[in-house]
């Protein structure tokens, strides 16, 4: 799956981030004391009141993932859009800007951090932008061990991060996060979402009222086909048939797996009365394990490599096809593919992806990636792929 071996390639790349336990920060009482509030900012200008009634179009998006020095965006092909702050390596802290795509849309700013050796509360954490300091509220993700908070007055700190020189998360500990690359950053996202010289951008404001901003794009249908009995097919420790196991490639599997007890059994499924599913094992480390899909005849008769595709995948030859996932499951109730690819154990970065059995083949329906091993959560990774 080069989807999976892109992103698998780009995060061995990184420098893992650990919890920095060593060293001591001074603890920061409030992050809005009384004798400091935050300083009166400009919040981003909503639709106008004479907006005109005409819907917008649609907007074209694609799936696409940007560097700006200390900063990285991504976009969706449902046009939706993030940047990434994160803290230095060996410390777990990130700043997230996200907006939805739209003249409707506002943006949302969350961040987090891992308090050194100990917890902190989501209530008491702030984000610091030279100096001012912007409250945030808890997230339903927060707990005293990953405190998370959606900041409240977020246009006047996306505003100040666009022209700041300095921020940092401010709670039990201090995480500082570069702000070089932010304002391209955001300036990206608002070139991709058609935000430029609308009241509604990002950065580059203007007179052009929201409503120019195109709407969401549709998104792809995909048709899932209905569930089918498994009985007698055995999903775990189901000897491979011997059409299987004469495939060269399924011997290199078989003869290289480090688990020689499930070396020549796999995992099988009835997608429907003709078509059968096979996983094959192909390797294993401390926290991912891969196996390779086939796709077979009643009995494993003419067995062929799953097509499953990613992001990373478009423009790519159609006769080529790669049919392996990191940390792979099948579920025929719900007739959907998944993986995740786990960059470290906690998997708190990776790519994660599924794919559902539309009668004929398996179609990519999500695809998410977490790059920087950061502390963020699952489900606040850019979503770059997304169907209905």
């Amino acid at each position: 799956m080069r989807g999976v071996d892109l992103a698998m390639t780009n995060l061995n790349t990184l420098h893992t981030r650990l919890i920095a336990s060593v060293i001591s920060v001074v603890a920061v009482s409030g992050c809005n004391p009384p004798d400091k509030r935050p300083e009166a900012q400009p919040q981003i200008a909503g639709p106008s009141p004479a907006s005109p009634a005409a819907s917008p179009p649609a907007l074209v998006a694609k799936s696409e993932t940007r560097q700006f020095k200390d900063w990285r965006a991504s976009c969706g092909n449902d046009g939706a859009c993030w940047a990434f702050g994160f803290a230095p390596e060996l410390e777990a802290g990130w700043v997230r800007i996200a907006i939805q795509p739209g003249p409707q849309a506002e943006p949302q700013v969350t961040f987090g951090y891992w308090p050194d050796g100990g917890s902190s509360s989501a209530d008491d954490i702030c984000l610091d932008i030279d100096g001012v300091k912007y409250p945030g509220a808890p997230t339903n993700d927060s707990d005293t061990d990953q405190p998370i908070s959606n900041v409240q007055n977020r246009g006047a700190a996306i505003n100040a991060m666009v022209r700041g020189r300095s921020m940092a998360i401010h709670g039990s500990s201090v995480r500082t996060i570069s702000l070089s690359g932010a304002a391209a950053a955001m300036l990206w996202i608002d070139e991709k979402q058609q935000r430029l010289g609308t009241q509604a951008a990002l950065v580059r404001r203007g007179d052009r009222p929201a409503s120019d901003v195109p709407s969401a794009p549709v998104l792809p249908v995909i048709s899932v086909a209905p569930a089918i009995d498994q009985s007698g097919m055995g999903a775990e420790g189901r000897p491979l048939p011997a059409t299987l196991q004469a495939l060269p490639e399924v011997r290199t599997c078989l003869e290289e797996s480090v688990q020689p007890d499930v070396s020549k059994t796999g995992r099988a499924f009835r997608l429907n009365a003709e078509t059968e599913l096979y996983a094959v094992p192909c390797g294993s480390g401390a926290y991912n394990l891969t196996h390779n899909w086939y796709l077979a005849g009643r009995g494993g008769l003419n067995p062929r490599p799953v097509a499953l595709r990613g992001t990373a995948d478009t423009g790519a030859d159609p006769a080529w096809s790669d049919n392996a996932t990191v940390n792979g499951e099948y579920d025929p109730t719900t007739r959907k593919l998944t993986a995740f690819a786990r960059g470290r154990g906690i998997g708190d970065c990776g790519t994660i992806q599924s794919w559902a059995w539309t009668g004929d083949r398996f179609a990519l329906t999500e695809e998410r990636s977490m790059g920087d091993c950061a502390g963020v959560p699952a489900d606040l990774w850019p979503v770059t792929w997304k169907t209905r």
